[in-house]
């Protein structure tokens, strides 16, 4: 068993993990309460960070969109986003500022993959399959692949 952080130690890992990145408010009490403390501690100390706006779910929301949109639909964007305890609402205003663009990075996304239109129904069925496993709506997909060897 590890021993209890010091009192003090929990204003420091907090700092430190949010120098590195930005973090969710869950995914950061999260990682703090792993390393032994208390959970009310925690609340609290979140709480003035969310006042000082040292955390903010919008930012760490729109901070994760911007690393991973070129590889990740919306889908698959909200999903990651909800796993980390943002809120549906931020998620949200955050993929709607992207869905203009969803196309277009879908299609980079297959170009890089595949390069060429599928030359039968198999193969149109495979690259659909990897389109959704990367996050990319069903309506999104069936436009892109038919269409995929044209201009």
């Amino acid at each position: 068993m590890k021993p209890a952080p010091e009192p003090g130690e929990l204003r420091e890992r907090a700092l430190r993990l949010l120098a590195r990145r930005e973090h969710s408010r869950c995914e950061l009490a999260r990682k703090l309460e792993t390393a032994g403390f208390e959970r009310a501690e925690i609340a609290v100390l979140l709480d003035e960070f969310e006042t000082r706006n040292w955390l903010s779910d919008r930012r760490f929301a729109e901070s994760w969109v911007a690393d991973h949109r070129a590889r990740a639909g919306s889908v698959k964007l909200a999903y990651d986003l909800r796993q980390r305890g943002v809120g549906d609402a931020i998620i949200e205003a955050v993929l709607s500022d992207n869905r203009d663009s969803e196309f277009e990075r879908a299609r980079a996304v297959w170009e890089k993959k595949f390069g060429s239109a599928p030359a039968d129904a198999q193969e149109k069925a495979r690259q659909m399959r990897f389109l959704q496993s990367r996050g990319f709506a069903a309506e999104l997909i069936r436009r892109l692949v038919p269409d995929a060897g044209h201009d």
